[in-house]
């Protein structure tokens, strides 16, 4: 059940930052502080629940980048300089790849997002 959750947070937090950069080039998003403050929120719910998942169901996802997300939770966490494009990275490839993967597991392996013990699933 847990997993299911998380997976939701995920999901969610990722269209919300889809929302927000739609359209916007690399130097509208780092001009606007708004904006750039709640996909950063944003991206930190998603990195925060991704690392939330017991491993057993980090190995069901096992597509998804997780040395990505690691990374960019270090470099998000550390300075002001590392952050803008550590941001724009997670903006434009991280959260896009992960909602789709995302999509694909759902398909596939619908038990993974079902709100029941997973080893109950199957």
């Amino acid at each position: 059940m847990l997993n299911a959750s998380l997976l939701s947070i995920i999901e969610e937090a990722g269209i919300a930052v889809l929302t927000l950069t739609e359209g916007l080039e690399k130097e509208e998003f780092l001009a606007s502080r708004l904006t750039r403050a709640e996909t950063l929120r944003q991206i930190k719910i998603i990195s925060e629940s991704l690392g939330s998942l017991p491993l057993n169901a980090q190995a069901l996802l096992a597509e998804i980048d997780w040395g990505g997300w690691q990374s960019v939770t270090r470099q998000l966490d550390m300075t002001q300089h590392a952050e803008p494009e550590a941001l724009w990275f997670s903006v434009r490839s991280l959260v896009p790849a992960t909602l789709m993967w995302l999509r694909v597991y759902r398909q596939n392996q619908p038990e993974i997002f079902e709100y029941k013990p997973l080893a109950d699933a199957g």
